[in-house]
């Protein structure tokens, strides 16, 4: 995940945002009412700051979630017409939450629909929300001005991907065989497995506790238990590991 303060990304919290053009052209008219679930506070309060200005976008962040437990809570009890949905979070991930919410997402007169927005660009990911139910993916890189429009996309019943990430879906569902098994992966968590990816990619471990908002400390602590799962030495031996499988 690139970092969502980054100046072509989603704002931070500490961040004054460029207000997203109207999805609408300016009408006022489009509606969309909005959830969002992510388990980084910051990160929320950004994306609100973002889009979150009814009167020029639109869109309407009628309830927030940090976890399954309190997604599945407010979805219930707010009905929105799109959820932005972040693919890891506690209790679960956001394929728990689509799993908990599958009778809002069959309504055929108020149908909740999902739209992963998440850090990770990983194919598993990618494919495994998709299955779940979501009306598409993309990352935290994408403006605020490209969610507005993406939000209202989805909730028209449109499908919308990040670029790149629509050919992983493409693929899986065009196969016909079953993905391998990889026992490996499956005993890393998810976290450890974005960890993973970001030392494969050359990310300092403060880079890596930036991007995902956690301390250095618990990156560590991520990277040892990755070493020992895994039974490698250092980060080098874990860069040709996740090279070799092409999660880098």
């Amino acid at each position: 995940m690139s970092d969502p303060t980054e100046a072509d990304g989603i704002a931070g919290a500490g961040e004054t945002a460029e207000p997203a053009q109207p999805a609408n052209g300016g009408t006022g008219e489009r509606r969309v009412r909005v959830v969002l679930v992510d388990d980084h506070r910051m990160f929320r309060t950004g994306v609100q700051a973002e889009i979150g200005q009814t009167a020029e976008t639109g869109v309407e962040v009628v309830g927030e979630a940090a976890d399954v437990d309190q997604a599945v809570t407010v979805i219930t009890a707010t009905r929105p017409e799109v959820v932005l949905l972040d693919v890891h979070l506690p209790g679960g991930g956001g394929v728990e939450v689509l799993r908990r919410c599958a009778p809002l997402m069959g309504d055929t007169d108020r149908p909740v629909r999902f739209l992963a927005l998440s850090v990770s660009d990983a194919a598993e990911d990618v494919i495994g929300v998709i299955r779940g139910g979501a009306r598409g993916y993309v990352t935290k890189t994408i403006t605020g001005t490209d969610l507005v429009d993406s939000v209202f996309r989805v909730q028209e019943g449109d499908a919308v991907f990040s670029p790149r990430l629509a050919g992983f879906v493409l693929d899986a569902f065009a196969s016909t065989d079953a993905p391998p098994v990889d026992e490996d992966m499956d005993r890393l968590t998810q976290r450890e497995r974005e960890v993973l990816r970001l030392i494969a990619r050359g990310y300092a471990y403060k880079e890596i506790a930036k991007q995902l908002y956690i301390s250095v400390k618990t990156v560590e602590s991520h990277v040892s238990a990755v070493l020992r799962k895994l039974q490698l030495s250092n980060r080098h031996e874990l860069t040709r590991w996740a090279t070799a499988r092409r999660l880098v």
